[in-house]
């Protein structure tokens, strides 16, 4: 299987010529996956566009490819954004991973009522680089032609106002409406995951004056970490990606 490189810088590559990475990325091929010259892999900019060609050189300072093959994909359309509330020890990060992997187009940090972890001063930008990280490295080994954005720290309010342009499903246990019954429309899809105590009522009820869609996925209740990624699959399956 061919491995994916991700170059930010990337703008453009034609078959017959030759792309690079350098720095941390050329180091990370050759020394921990071991890319040698006569393999392919793809070198992409994480905005869609792709490239695929034979390894030419390989050492820990640069990789470089001969092209033979580009490739543009387009954002999958409605867009899906997973809302994660923080939650304790790493499960707020295994959610963005797995979500990442199952074709999410953008995730948001939630500091909800109930979270136990907080991002305040430096942690909010300490924070968000790490959910960057995370994010970048599931779409290099899913082979995503695009990168996850990573959003601000969001508020109940800011949640709310995302009611106006997309349609916002809330997870929640209690919910009659089950996402399975949810039928797609032209609007961007906004998955909210509140964390391991649940989403406190006054924000259910401030999202749902908003004109958020309280939706379950089944009868059992499942952990912060998985209730995304589970959610994600589902709504795959509903717009047709798997």
């Amino acid at each position: 299987m061919s491995s994916l490189y991700v170059r930010e810088d990337l703008e453009s590559a034609e078959v017959g010529g030759r792309v690079s990475i350098v720095g941390a990325e050329a180091k990370h091929a050759a020394t921990v996956n071991r890319t040698r010259p006569g393999q392919s892999v793809m070198i992409g900019n994480g905005r869609g566009l792709v490239v695929t060609g034979e390894v030419i050189e390989s050492t820990s300072a640069e990789l470089t490819i001969d092209v033979e093959v580009v490739e543009r994909v387009d954002r999958p359309v409605p867009s899906v954004t997973l809302v994660q509330a923080l939650a304790k020890g790493d499960r707020d990060e295994l959610a963005i991973q797995a979500s990442t992997e199952l074709g999410v187009d953008a995730v948001v940090p939630w500091s909800a009522a109930r979270s136990v972890s907080r991002w305040d001063g430096p942690k909010v930008a300490k924070g968000r680089d790490r959910w960057a990280t995370i994010v970048r490295e599931a779409a290099k080994q899913s082979i995503r032609p695009w990168v996850p954005e990573v959003g601000e720290l969001a508020t109940i309010k800011t949640l709310a106002a995302l009611c106006a342009a997309n349609r916002v499903l809330v997870l929640e246990p209690d919910a009659t409406a089950q996402l399975t019954s949810v039928v797609p429309d032209e609007r961007p899809i906004v998955l909210v995951v509140g964390p391991e105590g649940g989403i406190a009522p006054e924000e259910l009820a401030a999202l749902a004056e908003a004109g958020a869609e309280l939706v379950r996925l089944g009868d059992t209740v499942l952990r912060t970490s998985t209730a995304g990624p589970a959610a994600l699959a589902v709504l795959n399956g509903i717009l047709g990606r798997w």
